[in-house]
């Protein structure tokens, strides 16, 4: 480790179970024990799943999964209408929750954020006694559970938040963090993607310790600028602040698919898909963009990008889809095959509120 015992940071990231499915549960007496998934619709005739309950998931019922499939896995599924507003209402309270200990929050979206308790408000020292207080407040105030990572850096804090779901509290202290990013899957590190993950293991590289075999060069040779990111944080090296004050620049979404697109409509019912996970997340949090970017990646990853730019921002998924769909027909699809398709909303000026959020956090993928 390159820092000292007297400059570490206490972090603590904070991520809610199952937030949406919960919350209707919570506030839906009928729902409770039952798989339930918020979005989608009945008897899956189309959409895509925003949040699945516990009780979903024994089913392998996930986030972003067409509903469809969800009720291939689960009949008895029950599909909920989103509340985004109660949603967004819930996710005020926690922030007021997490405000009692310390003003250094980087919301990542409704439901998780960090929290730099290093100095925090009331002089309780110890970052784990803190997370147990905000974990306890939100099952008294919100009748809710939340699972927390604590360690001294945000990549480590949030990989230990998912390790004990739900419910749950991991502390990963500074003696444990090389170890425990010697062990940890290359598909757990930020930046790997299956594609990534599968040209990893193709190389033999299959845990952060094969990483740590290879110099900085080496990965970001073979990585490009991600493999600077490897090097350190594979030692446990992570130096990003917490950042109430960021910006979102960008919303996007995209999929990367098990095998290449060649047909033009079943490239539209996918977009399709995307953006009506993009629009969700655009209307959650208010904004709306002069910019609609199609990104696509052809089979031998060759990446192109398309914009189109209005005078006025748009965030509602018909407006989205007719543009990127013009973009789309636009480009030369004669005889390319498509891996990854994507769609990103920028420009918001003054359209849209500031929110705090991690720059990784703002694509979401989708299967």
């Amino acid at each position: 480790m390159e820092q000292t015992p007297k400059n570490f940071r206490k972090i603590i990231h904070i991520d809610m179970d199952a937030f949406y499915a919960s919350i209707e549960q919570r506030d839906h007496p009928e729902y409770r024990g039952k798989p339930i998934v918020v979005g989608g619709s009945p008897e899956g005739r189309g959409g895509v799943v925003a949040t699945a309950s516990y009780e979903a998931r024994k089913y392998g019922i996930r986030s972003a999964m067409p509903s469809k499939r969800a009720k291939q896995l689960c009949a008895s599924v029950i599909f909920v209408r989103p509340r985004f507003e109660v949603y967004k209402d819930v996710s005020r309270k926690l922030r007021e929750i997490f405000h009692r200990y310390t003003d250094l929050i980087e919301p990542l979206s409704l439901d998780e954020a960090f929290l730099d308790v290093t100095h925090d408000k009331q002089g309780i020292g110890s970052a784990i006694d803190i997370a147990k207080l905000i974990k306890q407040a939100i099952k008294d105030e919100l009748q809710l559970t939340a699972s927390a990572g604590v360690s001294i850096n945000k990549f480590v804090a949030k990989i230990a938040s998912d390790m004990d779901k739900p419910d749950g509290l991991t502390f990963i202290g500074p003696s444990r963090i090389e170890k425990f990013m010697e062990d940890l899957p290359v598909e757990k590190f930020f930046g790997v993607g299956r594609v990534t993950a599968e040209k990893m293991r193709n190389m033999g590289l299959h845990k952060g310790a094969d990483l740590k075999l290879l110099s900085e060069a080496d990965l970001t040779k073979r990585f490009g600028k991600p493999g600077k990111f490897f090097y350190k944080i594979v030692r446990g090296i992570d130096d990003r602040e917490v950042r109430p004050d960021r910006e979102t620049k960008s919303v996007g979404a995209e999929d990367t698919f098990p095998y290449d697109l060649e047909d033009v409509s079943e490239m539209m019912e996918e977009l399709e898909k995307i953006a009506t996970i993009l629009e969700g997340r655009l209307q959650r949090h208010g904004f709306k963009g002069r910019t609609i970017t199609l990104k696509i990646k052809y089979h031998d990853f060759r990446l192109v990008t398309r914009s189109q730019s209005f005078p006025q921002g748009v965030n509602d998924k018909p407006t989205i889809l007719a543009t990127v769909h013009q973009l789309l027909i636009a480009t030369d699809l004669e005889e390319k095959k498509i891996r990854l398709l994507g769609i990103s909303l920028s420009n918001f000026g003054e359209l849209g509120e500031r929110v705090r959020r991690e720059d990784e956090s703002d694509q979401l993928k989708l299967f």
